[in-house]
């Protein structure tokens, strides 16, 4: 099958969970399941009792967070695509596994069915080479391949396009800062439809503070403490990716809805934990804004800048520098909406998650060109 015209099965595997939903030619989502653990030897079973009371589909999707240097765009799966992605998992040890789970069960269990990798690196993989690039030593970076990727790819690629039509402008006339706030968190300057600017690096662990990743510390910090406390890579990394951001600051949680509500019951750690988060956040945006000549909106997305409106409003707040103002409805928006007031200079817009949309989209238009 060389074409895709009608319903695509969507798989989306995360670190802690595993989403299946069938999404048609106009982006209507016809059935989901969601389940609370990543996949595993399961997989290939959910997949099948799922599509057992889904409508039929034709092709199959799925997010992979990390494409490497080779898989820049969406790809139909072969043994040799599934290598590379493998080469690659290191990169992302949190996602890649799961994904590449959920991959080879589909591929298993429906063995006639094409498969799409849709990489979250695709979006930004035209980076300009200055904002790509780490000031280390070029030989170190060309031998091993060294840079800056970028994440959260097909998240913004849905929001740039929702955006354009919110406004009635062409996505190659704006120049957006666009900030995907979830369980891990990037922000991204948008120029021309494509991406400038990232704050997400070579793994996901780069830029701004999340959930319970840390983002970027000082890593002369990091050589200190291993020297200091003999703490061994592995251990460090579970300390940056699983013990740190808003549960390592607040103790309790890595939810901000649960810090907004313990912060109201005068809680210290808590607002500390999101005084520093959106600090962190405005910090970002700032820092990507420098690629931009202009700003016509900044758009939040993902869960946390879909629903925390305490969130969006700490940090607009503080980002008059950019033209920015707070003050923003405190709505949780079921459609792309302009939150800021009317007449903003610059307009505050919130777009509802749509990484599995984009993942039908990708894939269906990957097959369509392959045909």
């Amino acid at each position: 099958m060389d074409t895709v015209t009608g319903n695509v099965l969507v798989a989306d595997a995360g670190s802690a969970s595993f989403h299946l939903a069938v999404v048609d030619e106009r982006d209507r989502v016809l059935a989901t399941r969601d389940a609370d653990e990543p996949p595993n030897e399961d997989a290939g079973r959910l997949i099948k009792e799922f599509l057992a009371d889904a409508p039929a589909v034709e092709g199959c999707g799925h997010r992979i967070v990390h494409g490497g240097p080779d898989i820049a765009a969406p790809t139909v799966v072969n043994d040799r695509v599934r290598a590379r992605l493998g080469a690659v998992s290191a990169l992302a040890p949190l996602h890649m596994p799961p994904a590449l789970a959920a991959l080879d069960a589909a591929r298993q269990v429906l063995p006639g069915m094409p498969q799409v990798a849709c990489p979250d690196t695709a979006f930004h993989h035209a980076l300009p080479e200055p904002a790509r690039t780490y000031a280390l030593p070029r030989e170190l970076t060309r031998r091993h391949g060294l840079r800056r990727y970028g994440f959260h790819g097909l998240s913004y690629a849905h929001a740039l396009r929702r955006t354009a039509a919110l406004l009635g402008r062409p996505p190659s006339d704006l120049q957006l800062l666009i900030t995907h706030l979830g369980g891990g968190c990037s922000a991204c300057a948008v120029r021309g439809g494509r991406s400038v600017d990232t704050t997400m690096g070579m793994t996901p662990a780069e830029g701004l503070p999340m959930s319970s990743r840390s983002g970027t510390v000082d890593p002369g910090m990091l050589l200190w403490l291993q020297a200091e406390t003999s703490m061994e890579p592995e251990r460090l990394s579970e300390v940056l990716t699983r013990e740190s951001g808003l549960l390592g600051l607040s103790g309790t949680s890595g939810d901000t809805r649960d810090l907004v509500r313990s912060r109201a019951a005068s809680d210290a750690d808590a607002a500390l934990a999101l005084d520093t988060f959106t600090l962190g956040v405005r910090r970002g945006i700032a820092a990507v804004a420098a690629s931009l000549d202009h700003v016509d909106a900044l758009v939040f997305t993902g869960e946390i800048g879909e629903d925390q409106p305490e969130v969006r409003e700490a940090v607009a707040a503080g980002l008059g520098v950019l033209g920015i103002e707070g003050g923003l409805a405190s709505a949780h928006p079921g459609e792309p909406s302009i939150v800021s007031r009317p007449g903003a200079a610059v307009p505050v817009i919130v777009v509802p998650t749509g990484e599995i949309t984009q993942i039908a989209r990708e894939t269906r238009a990957c097959l369509h060109t392959r045909h």
